[in-house]
């Protein structure tokens, strides 16, 4: 079993159309390089979608994201990479994250250990991540549109986006809300949501999932590609 790492981020970033060519080459370089960061346990760079239907056709080819776990609550510096992609972007945010709750795997690891219990005060940031049978890719994607539809709407939702390691396969989503309160009311009592949580182990859409929970400690610039609901601050 991992330690849970002190601190977590995530990186977004939004690129202009005609930056998407350099977008793709620091995908493909950078992938590596951010895994070998001093004090990074754990990193993945990623393709994001809209969220509105997690399916194939969602991708957003302008926004690239990266999650990556630290030793050290001092972490979160990613370097020329980072400075890279800050050149690229003419939108950027990061927001730095304490888990609160893990379960499952991604790529075979355990990447924010197994916090037990934490609580948080203020908002929290849900991420999903799965690798997906190909068999069953078809019908996962048509029990999860009616779900992708009623997160847009649920209450104390602050924003989401899906995140992928590739457009078919490999479906992730973040989501930001106000509240546990309003998490847990749209994971738990909704009920798409809940339908979908009780098809799942019959289903067996996943070769491999993850599910955490983290409290949201600090949000800084630009909070409109993390595609922040209109109306909240």
């Amino acid at each position: 079993m991992s330690a849970v790492p002190p601190l977590v981020t995530l990186h977004v970033w939004r690129v202009p159309r005609r930056a998407l060519g350099g977008a793709l080459l620091r995908m493909a370089v950078d992938r590596r390089r951010l895994r070998a960061l001093p004090g990074v346990r754990f990193g993945k760079l990623l393709g994001t979608a809209t969220g509105t239907s997690f399916g194939p056709g969602d991708a957003d080819l302008t926004r690239y994201a990266a999650v990556l776990a630290w030793d050290s609550p001092a972490g979160g510096d990613l370097g020329p990479a980072g400075a890279a992609w800050g050149r690229l972007a003419e939108q950027a945010a990061r927001v730095d994250l304490t888990p609160l709750a893990s379960r499952g795997r991604w790529s075979g690891r355990e990447p924010f250990g197994d916090p037990r219990g934490g609580r948080a005060d203020g908002p929290v940031l849900a991420l999903t991540r799965a690798r997906l049978r190909p068999a069953r890719a078809l019908t996962f994607w048509r029990a999860i549109t009616p779900v992708a539809r009623e997160l847009a709407a649920a209450p104390g939702l602050l924003a989401r986006f899906g995140i992928g390691e590739a457009p078919i396969g490999w479906q992730g989503t973040v989501s930001l809300w106000r509240s546990e309160t309003d998490l847990t009311g749209f994971a738990y009592r909704q009920p798409e949501h809940r339908a979908v949580i009780a098809r799942t182990p019959a289903a067996r859409w996943y070769a491999e999932d993850l599910f955490a929970r983290f409290a949201v400690r600090d949000i800084s610039g630009d909070r409109a590609v993390l595609g922040w609901q209109e109306g909240e601050r």
